[in-house]
């Protein structure tokens, strides 16, 4: 339900905040007051377009927040799937800015307008007696026909077969055309395959047969300058090793006079070591290092083939390769064996649809017997409402092919002037009959499910009288079950309302404001008062306002 709602700079609201409560809450004023300003800012938290022409105030940001307690309505996975925080009580804000620029949030987690209308459609349904699209929908004539059926777990366990069924009907699809391609290509895929296998590849090798033949192509230079090293460090007249050793000795002969010296000493000793062994592994270097031609050519030979490879492949790697091999491998396999696994899956779809033909048969089963207390309650409510010509028919089709919600086509035909044809709702109704054929049915199924918080907006134009009171009643049974907020202009609704809202302009600094408050019980009175009889209720005025408000 709608706890709260604060507008900032919209349309003639400067600064706004309404309270709702449970139940019934009525919204009266004069025309142009600013009830309908109202409902365009509560459409922008629900996701509608903005313009920045509507600001109260050009210079500062219009942002909309509405608080719902949303613990009734099972959305904990809506939240979770598009990784939103879930709170019992939940903000949606929408900030738009001068130049048009616009942000939403729920729970203060930035949204798109998508998201935020699909929220939005889940907490709020705002009906005028303009609003056919809902009615006509069938997939809002089958909610109703589900809810008063009462099969919620049936349906959803028939929704969530379906989903499997059909992922599995998609992978059978493209395993099908993947076996047929396959097996069109199995030479030339067995032909890439042999080629590779055949090559015997490893992941390291590129890289250790280059510098192998780096070093071929190299190998007199290598030898002659580790030479050369080799001479330097050990077998010259002036060899490093010969000159640090004698370094050594003198430093020997010194050590008595001061002890630091035989640090010295001992660290040219280390490096003789070290020296020796980079002299020895320098020699061992220079003995492995060959020349050999025959080699040269081999790593040439291979190095060509894995170039060729990977050109061939258009990749840079052996990895790469060895990818497309196993790639490969994996097509040969479907070619060969993919009838087996296509056969296994057929066998699984068909066991999967054979389950869902017996759920589908058993939410038609139920489908069925709830459609003449749908015709009964609905037309039942609507005679009291002053429409006891009315007809309803509700078709009950099978279709084809299974669907996401089984396989019936719901269609609701009526009439509301006996010896009409039955026909779709919005050929043969009117805006108002439509109106109150959509109270009668969502009075209905509020009865078997959570609904959102519901707001009419004027849809009682063209009833008064005794007819008007029962519209009263309807929509007063109808709170019972859940929030409706109704804008009206008839005081017989009005006095039915829990909670009774009034909206005015207001006119400061030669400035118009539209203004919102919540009426006391006198207050109240002397609004159904004015709303009977004009501007200045007289007695009798008052006397049947409070005969209305029961006070």
């Amino acid at each position: 339900m709608l706890k709260q709602l604060s507008i900032n700079n919209y349309a003639l609201i400067d600064n706004l905040n309404i309270s709702f409560g449970n139940g019934l809450n009525i919204i009266t004023g004069e025309t142009g007051a600013g009830k309908s300003i109202i409902l365009g800012a509560l459409s922008l938290i629900l996701g509608q377009r903005a313009e920045s022409r509507y600001f109260f105030n050009q210079q500062k940001k219009c942002i909309i927040e509405g608080h719902f307690r949303i613990s009734d309505f099972h959305l904990k996975q809506f939240f979770e799937e598009n990784d939103l925080d879930h709170e019992e009580e939940t903000i949606l804000r929408r900030e738009i800015s001068a130049d048009g620029k616009s942000r939403a949030f729920v729970n203060d987690t930035p949204v798109n307008l998508t998201l935020l209308k699909q929220l939005g459609e889940k907490l709020i349904d705002i009906h005028s007696q303009h609003a056919t699209a809902e009615i006509n929908d069938p997939a809002f004539q089958l909610m109703v026909v589900d809810g008063v059926a009462k099969h919620t777990d049936l349906l959803s366990d028939y929704q969530a077969k379906y989903r499997t069924y059909k992922k599995n009907s998609s992978k059978l699809q493209q395993l099908i055309a993947d076996n047929d391609k396959a097996k069109a290509d199995l030479d030339y895929y067995q032909f890439q395959f042999d080629e590779l296998e055949s090559a015997k590849l490893d992941a390291d090798e590129q890289e250790h047969l280059e510098q192998e033949l780096y070093s071929l192509n190299n190998a007199e230079e290598i030898k002659r300058n580790l030479l050369s090293g080799v001479y330097l460090l050990q077998d010259g007249e002036s060899a490093a090793l010969i000159q640090l050793k004698e370094a050594a000795q003198q430093l020997s002969a010194l050590e008595k006079y001061n002890p630091a010296i035989a640090e010295l000493r001992d660290r040219i000793n280390s490096t003789i070591i070290e020296l020796k062994d980079i002299t020895a592994e320098a020699e061992q270097i220079e003995q492995q290092t060959v020349t050999d031609e025959q080699r040269a050519d081999e790593v040439n030979q291979r190095l060509s083939m894995i170039y060729n490879l990977q050109k061939k492949h258009r990749v840079s790697s052996n990895a790469e390769l060895l990818a497309i091999q196993e790639d490969l491998s994996e097509k040969i396999q479907q070619a060969l064996f993919g009838d087996e696994e296509i056969e296994s899956l057929r066998k699984e779809i068909d066991q999967q649809k054979k389950e869902l033909e017996q759920l589908a048969g058993q939410l038609s089963a139920n489908r069925k017997k709830a459609l003449p207390e749908i015709e009964k309650q609905v037309l039942h409510t609507l005679a009291e409402m002053g429409m006891a010509n009315s007809l309803l028919q509700i078709e009950q089709k099978p279709l084809p092919e299974l669907t996401a919600t089984g396989t019936d086509h719901i269609r609701f035909l009526f009439t509301a002037n006996k010896g009409h044809a039955l026909a779709e709702m919005s050929k043969v109704a009117s805006g108002g009959e439509l109106s109150r054929l959509m109270l009668s049915i969502k009075s209905l199924i509020a009865r078997y499910t959570a609904l959102p918080t519901i707001i009419f907006d004027e849809i009682d134009t063209g009833v008064s009288g005794e007819v008007a009171n029962k519209v009263g009643q309807i929509m007063e049974q109808l709170s019972q079950n859940l929030q409706v907020i109704t804008i009206t202009h008839l005081p017989q609704i009005a006095s039915k309302g829990d909670s009774h809202f009034f909206v005015y302009k207001d006119t400061r600094a030669d400035i118009t404001y539209t203004q919102m408050k919540q009426l006391s019980c006198d207050e109240r009175i002397m609004e159904i008062a004015k709303m009977l009889s004009g501007d200045k209720p007289g007695e009798s005025a008052l006397q049947n306002a409070r005969e209305l408000l029961g006070v």
